[in-house]
């Protein structure tokens, strides 16, 4: 019986110390962690305005894509940008630059291979520089109020 008690205990230690460590998880690029899939994701915007995705395994270390396929889309939603993704060293990268503007919405759909089903990832993609932390906003990772009515926690969206 103590024994089992033991195990219990020490399993849910186990549990919360490697939940606690997988909420510290940092973009090693400065991008946005896509936390609704295993392992997470970093989504980034490159100098030449495509994007990057990453995979980070539980310690925040890029892992090389296996077999996932990645589509987002994005943009004007009357007329969305469909974008593709080929894997390219560590990394995915996009087939195209994202669309012009400053706060597109977009939709990334992660599936972990061919046939199984997409996980979804929502957001707004806002291009504006944090004042706080000087990263851009879409990837801020600092829990602060921007002063215009909104605030929002480490990787949660903005809230208006």
């Amino acid at each position: 019986m103590i024994k089992k008690i033991i195990i219990t205990v020490t399993s849910i230690i186990t549990s919360i110390a490697f939940a606690n460590a997988a909420e510290k998880v940092k973009a090693p690029n400065g991008g946005r962690i896509i936390k609704e899939v295993t392992p997470h994701a970093e989504f980034f915007i490159n100098k030449d305005n495509k994007i990057e995705i990453r995979f980070l395994d539980e310690a925040g270390k890029v892992v090389a894509p296996g077999e996932q396929i990645v589509t987002v889309t994005m943009g004007d939603r009357s007329a969305p940008t469909k974008i593709a993704f080929a894997k390219e060293g560590d990394k995915l990268i996009s087939d195209q630059v994202i669309p012009e503007g400053k706060e597109l919405p977009v939709v990334l759909q992660i599936r972990a291979k061919e046939g199984e089903k997409a996980v979804n990832a929502k957001f707004n993609l806002n291009l504006a520089t944090c004042s706080a932390c000087s990263n851009l906003e879409y990837a801020c990772a600092c829990d602060h109020a921007h002063g215009d009515g909104h605030t929002h926690a480490p990787g949660e969206e903005h809230k208006h």
